[in-house]
């Protein structure tokens, strides 16, 4: 297991005023909208902040109720009401300093068991912080990503743009950016025996991620451009895709099948915006297929403006968009091929010879062996 150290304590707390600076600036950007006249956009984007933030407090809350399960002090009742009133988060966050503080500044010797106190503190920072990434994903795809779409798609339906929607668009592009980097380092401190994830794989990495993401929100912006309910349709039928295909794998990420069947309502969203891995196997098929699916539509959608809406693509300037976007989707596909021959670490993969009740969450109890993180997304 790789150490909790100094700079990834500078990092939590980055995190810590990223999410509380985003939050801010949802408001302000809601408010600037509201103030306009334009009730509708004001509150789109704040039902994209209340939904995620349901789903991310609900996951906390059964995350605190689960780790509970067993141990002598139970859970306090404090811990609902924290998260009733839409704080979880910020529960987890000072654990995380807390647990954080104490690991990085009470090095130890790498040849003690995980057993011992040092190394025992040092796995609570990293499972601590790994659960804030987890939701942190559900946070990106549920919220930032679709509020990326609504600033690009207002800024080229309207043409006017202002300090407001730049910061928006700034902090939703800082948001994806950090969470799929943190996602990716939490994978490698969780798993045993990965290699440290060093600065080239991060930023190759980070721009498959984010390069791939801005094509498909740009296509997606345009489709919405000629027809919003062909634009909810596709989006529709994307996410019913997802959810099949995330049924098809049996994911045994929670303990209740409640809680599995949302964490699979979840999932097919995040997988209408890009790919991941839901069961830690070998899916280079699967994502062969996702991303030249993703390509086939762009391409479509481009060639649809080309000969159907000549007017709207004056507007919006047609060329910019339509080289920006195929440009973000050939340097994502290059860097993600980079990514999975240089990078990649096979063996995140596990054999298909494992059982679903092997394959299970495991619990707090049994972290050491088989924590959470391991039945989550997986890269």
């Amino acid at each position: 297991m790789m150490k909790f150290t100094k700079q990834n304590l500078i990092f939590l707390v980055g995190g810590i005023i990223i999410y509380v600076v985003d939050i801010g600036v949802d408001f302000w950007v809601a408010s600037k909208y509201f103030c306009q006249g334009q009730y509708s956009w004001s509150i789109l984007i704040l039902c994209f902040r209340g939904l995620s933030s349901l789903i991310t407090q609900i996951f906390s809350y059964e995350w605190f109720k689960n780790d509970s399960e067993g141990t002598d002090t139970g859970k306090p009742k404090w811990i609902f009401l924290v998260h009733l009133f839409q704080c979880g988060i910020f529960i987890r966050y000072w654990f995380a300093l807390k647990y954080g503080c104490q690991a990085a500044f009470k090095q130890n010797s790498g040849d003690a068991s995980e057993t011992d106190p040092p190394n025992f503190i040092q796995k609570q920072a990293v499972d601590v912080v790994t659960d804030i990434n987890m939701l942190r994903v559900f946070k990106t795809f549920l919220e930032t990503t679709p509020q990326l779409f609504i600033q690009l798609y207002i800024l080229m339906e309207h043409g006017k743009n202002n300090f407001c929607q730049y910061a928006a668009i700034i902090m939703s592009f800082c948001g994806i950016s950090i969470s799929t980097v943190d996602y990716q380092i939490s994978l490698r401190k969780s798993l045993p025996d990965k290699d440290e994830f060093r600065v080239l794989p991060k930023l190759v990495y980070l721009f498959y991620k984010l390069l791939t993401i801005t094509s498909w929100i740009l296509s997606i912006s345009l489709i919405t451009l000629l027809s919003v309910r062909s634009s909810v349709i596709l989006l529709i039928f994307l996410w019913t895709c997802g959810f099949t295909w995330t049924l098809k794998q049996h994911t045994t990420f929670c303990k209740s099948k409640r809680m599995e069947y949302l964490y699979r309502t979840v999932v097919g969203i995040i997988l209408i915006f890009t790919f991941f891995n839901i069961k830690g196997r070998k899916t280079k098929l699967c994502i062969s297929i996702y991303y030249a699916t993703h390509t086939v539509v762009t391409l479509g959608i481009l060639f649809v403006y080309m000969f159907w809406k000549p007017s709207i693509i004056m507007a919006i300037h047609f060329t910019i968009v339509s080289v920006l976007t195929i440009l973000s989707l050939v340097l994502g596909i290059i860097f993600l091929v980079v990514y999975y021959r240089c990078f990649h670490p096979t063996a995140y993969c596990r054999p298909q010879v494992y059982s679903d009740e092997a394959d299970g969450a495991a619990g707090q109890k049994d972290r050491v062996e088989m924590g959470r993180f391991q039945n989550f997304l997986m890269q």
